[in-house]
């Protein structure tokens, strides 16, 4: 839903500043605007003196003024901390078989995804984290493999038995997954 807001906030916003930016460039350029638009010719100014001064002597003007001006910096804050914050996976829901279910820690079904899949044959270091939604989590791994490991291997490994182990230990109709795989990377070293 976060990215949903996010691209057509974006869209909106980058939609206005180019019909402004545009329009004005068009107007300098010597294009004729609609009579109802701000700006109207090539040497006017978007906003003239009497429309930025208007309204100073008004009670009323600098308390909205600060008003909007705080709403639009908490909104960007918002905005910027959503965008910023790792949705990681807080608890999953397991299934108990009897119409029930009960809720995992998902820093605890994560800590036992990377014990298992850092135990498996030629994984040097593992890393998993859990998004989505509690009721369909999925798995991010990233396995760090040794020089003599297969990567196919590896990888066929970690869904037959790391994944599934997990999906089936809590109860998961499906647990989908995104693996990154790298290798080890050692100095050379002289041999004598």
């Amino acid at each position: 839903m976060l990215r949903i807001v996010n691209r057509v906030l974006l869209g909106l916003a980058g939609l206005v500043l180019v019909v402004i930016g545009g329009s004005v460039l068009a107007v300098g350029l010597g294009a004729r605007p609609p009579s109802w638009w701000v700006h109207d010719g090539r040497h006017d100014v978007l906003l003239s003196e009497a429309r930025r001064t208007r309204w100073r002597d008004e009670g009323w003007w600098w308390p909205t003024v600060i008003a909007v001006l705080a709403v639009v910096v908490l909104l960007s804050l918002w905005w910027l901390a959503a965008v910023l914050r790792r949705r990681r996976l807080a608890e999953v829901l397991v299934s108990t078989g009897d119409g029930e279910g009960a809720l995992l820690r998902g820093r605890a079904l994560e800590g036992v995804l990377t014990a298992d899949a850092a135990a498996l044959d030629g994984v040097g270091r593992a890393q998993a984290s859990l998004t989505g939604r509690r009721d369909a989590p999925e798995a991010r791994v990233k396995l760090m493999l040794e020089p003599h490991a297969d990567p196919g291997e590896a990888l066929h490994r970690l869904t037959a038995e790391s994944l599934a182990h997990a999906r089936d230990s809590a109860g998961l109709a499906s647990l989908p997954a995104h693996v990154r795989l790298r290798a080890v990377k050692h100095r050379a070293e002289r041999v004598n």
